[in-house]
Order: C-alpha cells, then sequence, then structure tokens
C-alpha cells in the first residue's frame, strides 16, 4: 500500500499566507516562502500553494512566489489559482512547481483538463473542486472561490475531469473549511469509492483523530492549514500518531 499524504495547504493573497473559516473571516499567517520551508523542514509530504484571489481578481498567478519556494523546499507542491491556460500550466511547471491545480477554469472550460494532460501528463493535472453540500448524501460545486454555484454535481464533475484526463481530485468540504469539526467523511468515502484516482481531502481537520478517520475513507491524501499554521498538530507527531494506529506514512525525516 502505497503511503498515505500529509498536504499543508497555504492560501495566499497579496503575497502573504492568510487562512478563514468558510472561506470567509481571512486573518494574516506568514510567508508563504518561510512557511514552505518550515513544513519541508517538518516532513510535509507535498504543499499546495493557492493564488486565493487570482481568479476573482482576473490576473496573473503569482510566479515570483512560486520560483522562490522551488528554490527553497526539497518537497513536491501543487500550484493553483488563476490558472486558466495550457500556457498558465507550462508558466508554473517551469517555474518549479510540480503539479497544478485547477477549479474554476476547467468549470467553464473543462477542455483545459484534456489539453493539459495530454501536454504535461495527467500526473501534473490536479482537479481541485469545492463542493458545498445541497441535502443528503450530495454535493454541489462552487467556483470563483465559492461566490458560485455552478449547480453540478460534485461527484459527476470530478467524473467527467478523470475521464478528461484529470490524474487526481483535491475535494474541498466548504462546509468544513476552517471549522475543525472533522472531515466529511460521508463526502469522502463517495469519492474514494467511486473514483480511481488519488482523492486528497479538505476541509474540517481539527485534531489527529480526524485525520486517522479521513484516512479510513479510503482518501490517498489529507490536506489541512488552521491546524498546521497555528501550532495545534505538528506534523512529525502526527505521522507518528498515524503510523501508530498501522497506516503507511513516509518516515519523519525521510
Amino acid at each position: 500500500m502505497l503511503a498515505k499524504r500529509i498536504v499543508p495547504c497555504l492560501d495566499v493573497r497579496d503575497g502573504r499566507v492568510v487562512k478563514g473559516r468558510q472561506f470567509k473571516g481571512i486573518q494574516d499567517v506568514d510567508d508563504p516562502v518561510k512557511l514552505g520551508k518550515f513544513y519541508s523542514d517538518q516532513s510535509a509530504d507535498e504543499l499546495v500553494f493557492y493564488d486565493i484571489t487570482a481568479t476573482h481578481e482576473k490576473r496573473e498567478i503569482f510566479i515570483d512566489v512560486v520560483r522562490a519556494v522551488a528554490e527553497t523546499i526539497t518537497i513536491p507542491f501543487t500550484i493553483g489559482g488563476g490558472i486558466g491556460s495550457v500556457g498558465d500550466f507550462q508558466d508554473v511547471l517551469q517555474a518549479g512547481a510540480d503539479k497544478v491545480s485547477v477549479n474554476s477554469a476547467a468549470v467553464r472550460s473543462p477542455v483545459l483538463i484534456r489539453l493539459a494532460a495530454e501536454r504535461f501528463g495527467s500526473q501534473c493535472v490536479v482537479l481541485s473542486i469545492d463542493a458545498k453540500r445541497c441535502g443528503d448524501d450530495r454535493w454541489r460545486v462552487f467556483v470563483d472561490g465559492g461566490r458560485t454555484d455552478t449547480g453540478l454535481d460534485a461527484l459527476q464533475w470530478a467524473k467527467e475531469g478523470v475521464a478528461l484526463g484529470a490524474g487526481e481530485i483535491c475535494l474541498n468540504s466548504i462546509d468544513g473549511d476552517g471549522e475543525k469539526r472533522g472531515f466529511d467523511l460521508a463526502l469522502n468515502s463517495l469519492f474514494a469509492r467511486e473514483l480511481s484516482v488519488p482523492i486528497i481531502a479538505s476541509g474540517g481537520a481539527g485534531t489527529m483523530e480526524d485525520f486517522r478517520n479521513v484516512f479510513a475513507t479510503g482518501v490517498d491524501a489529507a490536506l489541512a492549514a488552521s491546524v498546521f499554521h497555528f501550532g495545534q498538530i505538528a506534523i512529525p507527531e502526527l505521522k507518528r500518531y498515524l503510523s501508530g494506529t498501522g497506516l503507511p506514512m513516509r518516515e519523519v525525516g525521510e
């Protein structure tokens, strides 16, 4: 069995890492390069950086941050936010990112997934889905940083994205974002059961047990921000805890 992955998420606005709850109440955290280096040294398995206002503000992504991160850390990282073309994929990958995450632009032009996968390989294409519960075991896709309800069924959109060439799904529960009440286990179980590509669970981490519970749904990675940024959970301790429960984890310091 492949090792489960712990993935800190760094939301970046105006050159700073920030964090909120349900995409609101944003507060400042730290410098993205400094914080990325810290997590790399702490044995995080991967990092995800989101330029959280690039799409809404219709501007280019923070390539300078991408280059600085690539020069500083030693683990794989994904860049998302403001990605709207194959050219954007190329710019980000050439700047040093390992994978590129698409969300709003892929909903509006699904062919972007196929074109990027054909040119760079499915392993570079992460389809990020911001999902909000809209009934019993049903979730809809939101875009523009959670501002716009697309009306799309989240699971059906994920299946379409995989068919187009997405090599991984980052599944974010808007309802759980920043709430620290645990991941949405029903949502993650559904996606892990129905999809053939790796799933990154996101939204709701509050305790080490929350990570254990979400990995039990079959997801491949767990993403979190607040609990890491504010020192509530240390990644080395989390990985030792999860390893002690029998989960395959990459060793601390490996």
